[in-house]
């Protein structure tokens, strides 16, 4: 079966990899994210532009999913979010920490609730949480904040959704992409990192960074029929840094 799936975040590191594995596999799939990432990252499928710290454009965004299938998505990833700087929360600006809530929180809040009622029986949601939503490392407090509440946003939709859809999450450990050097659409992507991958990979079980292709497949997973039993869980997905 053939299947249509829409993956906010498209254009970033993970979303360019998990669109071209569904792709591969003979899924349709429309990519949503910001206007500056689609340009950097053209996708060979539907893109829609949209903000999804805004209200309104992640309503017109759906509407615009909606349009193309109207009988509605049979998977919705979202996998967008951003966090560009570590520091103590005592010398956090309010508006950084606003603008990672919004940018984290809020903004999967605002495409869970659009998505939603666009999505077909039997359908599967995946969001992205992170092992700092449990696995507190200090210096990203703001990010760890927002993470926590994606899991609790997907353990909510879980019950209010089921058994029509399933909502599952991924909690990835760091990812080398350009999230972790600003993000795509938000920066040049050539910045220097901003977290110390050699100490990630020193305290990795198996002594490596997480790379793309290792979020796409439990992500594929989730929204497929071999998790159909699975709701309101988070697969942490981190070499064996975090093992709760």
């Amino acid at each position: 079966m053939t299947r249509d799936i829409a993956v906010l975040g498209g254009a970033g590191g993970i979303g360019r990899a998990l669109v071209a594995a569904l792709i591969a596999q003979g899924d349709r799939v429309a990519v949503l994210d910001l206007p500056a990432s689609l340009a950097r990252h053209p996708q060979d499928c539907p893109e829609i532009p949209v903000d999804a710290t805004s209200e309104a454009s992640v309503a017109e965004a759906m509407a615009a999913v909606a349009a193309l299938w109207p009988g509605g998505m049979h998977g919705f990833v979202n996998l967008a979010g951003w966090n560009s700087e570590i520091r103590p929360v005592s010398d956090t600006p309010a508006d950084y920490f606003d603008g990672v809530i919004e940018g984290n929180l809020r903004s999967a809040f605002l495409a869970a609730r659009a998505a939603s009622p666009r999505m077909a029986e039997g359908g599967a949601m995946v969001l992205t949480s992170s092992g700092l939503g449990a696995f507190i490392r200090p210096g990203f407090g703001p990010y760890a904040m927002a993470k926590a509440g994606v899991i609790a946003l997907t353990k909510t939709l879980a019950l209010e959704l089921a058994p029509r859809v399933r909502v599952n999450a991924v909690g990835p450990a760091v990812v080398d992409t350009a999230f972790i050097r600003g993000g795509t659409g938000r920066s040049d992507e050539t910045q220097a990192d901003a977290v110390d991958l050699s100490r990630h990979r020193a305290m990795t079980p198996l002594g490596r960074v997480a790379v793309p292709a290792d979020i796409v497949g439990p992500m594929k997973f989730l929204l497929s029929e071999d998790a159909a039993f699975m709701t309101g869980q988070v697969l942490w997905v981190n070499g064996g840094a975090y093992m709760p």
